[in-house]
């Protein structure tokens, strides 16, 4: 639950800054939008640095900044790929859902305000995945809520009609902010607390290389075959086969195919 109160602040972040920057650009031009933007960051995030606090004393540890022994438990290792594998598709929708929507016939208007709709109901997932976790373990809520992510992406390129456009991101931002708010619980679980710094940042660093290349893959797609189908098929694809990993990942875990995981 935790989990999910820390991360629902880039909820709203995702809500209030693409409001603010359509209604920012027109007045102060792109650069300053942007300057502006960093200027919010950077005194929220100072504020937070200065006023964080750590539960557990330093301690020294072998090995510097990585923990490569880590690799050798199979679980952590499969969840790294599942990481890199669902961030490569995870954020295509949400990326191109404004421009889809306006190839079909949406407004401008309409088309800009689906990503704020998509991440304020983010924050509900974030919250309610927090609570399921709780109850039967963050795997167990993550599987399904990927799931659904992965089913919606494929689904996303053949809505056409503004309350389906409307109902796909509400949807898909409830699963997708299920899946971010609980992406570190599973690799904090699996080892010892007093590696959980490396264990954590090692998965974060290797789910961001699909971060980084997955929506340009995606948009390359789109750029040669003129249309989201594709896009939609490789995006919720690579999802997909994170849902699948999740469940690996599990059955490495426990022994068995189902438990509190």
């Amino acid at each position: 639950m935790a989990l999910g109160f820390v991360s629902i602040g880039s909820s709203l972040g995702g809500i209030l800054f693409p409001i603010a920057g359509q209604n920012l650009i027109p007045l102060v031009g792109f650069k300053w939008t942007v300057r502006m933007f960093g200027f919010m960051m950077l005194v929220a995030l100072g504020i937070s640095t200065l006023a964080i606090d750590r539960r557990l004393p330093p301690v020294n540890v072998k090995g510097g900044l990585l923990n490569l022994p880590a690799f050798r438990n199979p679980a952590y290792t499969i969840y790294c790929i599942s990481g890199i594998a669902c961030s490569l598709g995870l954020y295509t929708m949400l990326t191109y859902l404004p421009v889809s929507a306006t190839a079909v016939g949406m407004s401008n208007y309409f088309s800009f305000y689906l990503v704020a709709i998509a991440n304020a109901a983010s924050g509900f997932g974030r919250l309610s995945a927090g609570f399921l976790a709780d109850h039967i373990g963050p795997l167990n809520a993550m599987i399904p809520f990927t799931s659904l992510a992965g089913v919606l992406t494929f689904a996303w390129p053949y809505v056409s009609s503004r309350g389906a456009l409307i109902g796909v991101s509400v949807v898909y931002g409830i699963a997708s902010g299920a899946y971010v708010s609980l992406l570190v619980a599973p690799a904090i679980a699996m080892g010892g607390v007093g590696d959980v710094g490396r264990r954590v940042g090692m998965f974060l660093t290797i789910a961001a290389l699909g971060t980084l290349v997955g929506t340009p893959i995606s948009g390359a797609i789109n750029t040669r075959t003129s249309g989201f189908k594709d896009p939609g098929f490789y995006a919720g694809g690579v999802v997909m086969f994170s849902a699948l990993l999740l469940c690996v990942v599990r059955y490495l875990q426990l022994g068995r195919l189902y438990g509190k995981c």
